[in-house]
């Protein structure tokens, strides 16, 4: 039976998208100023992320403990919310629209692996959360994943394919439940 062998393991293709001194400065920014609790600061944080290359809209909060691996793979619009303890792994482009909410330790992954090789391939996707979509707390995007308009995963929740607009989806794999339904009242 062939069986997984670790030390053929072979990511070379995979480029971050930024110089080793980038990657390096912004490993430190984001282990002071955006992963940790001491840092309440909104707008620091989101200047930071400028200027390291993420594309933010107006008026977005970032809580603490947030943990961003790639700014420069980053688009945030208008008004979003980023909760403590997010997790985005954005290995590649993670877009997320205006309005969403992602809450506390969800986690957005772009990275996954091949188990059917036996070099245990790094496979990576783009992750897309649409307008007024909601991520519950500790639910993951997998990768490649597109959160339409206004879908919302509940907590806890595993989406491995995409949501469809304006529907809820709970569990592991994450399965339609009902409708969204947004009322004035």
């Amino acid at each position: 039976m062939v069986q997984t062998d670790l030390s053929k393991y072979d990511n070379s293709w995979f480029h971050i998208g930024a110089r080793r001194l980038k990657v390096v400065v912004w490993y430190f920014i984001n282990v002071f100023f955006l992963n940790c609790s001491w840092n309440p600061s909104s707008g620091l944080k989101v200047r930071l992320l400028r200027i390291f290359g993420a594309n933010i809209g107006k008026g977005v909060v970032i809580k603490p403990s947030v943990n961003i691996k790639y700014p420069w793979n980053l688009s945030i619009g208008d008004y979003s919310w980023i909760g403590e303890n997010v997790w985005i792994d954005n290995l590649v482009q993670v877009t997320i629209g205006s309005n969403v909410c992602i809450s506390q330790g969800a986690m957005l992954l772009c990275g996954n692996h091949n188990y059917k090789l036996p070099t245990f391939d790094l496979i990576v996707k783009p992750i897309v959360i649409e307008n007024g979509a909601w991520v519950g707390a500790k639910s993951t995007v997998c990768p490649g994943v597109t959160m339409s308009s206004h879908s919302v995963l509940s907590v806890g929740s595993v989406a491995s394919k995409d949501l469809a607009s304006y529907s809820v989806y709970r569990g592991n794999p994450a399965t339609f439940v009902t409708k969204r339904i947004i009322s004035e009242s």
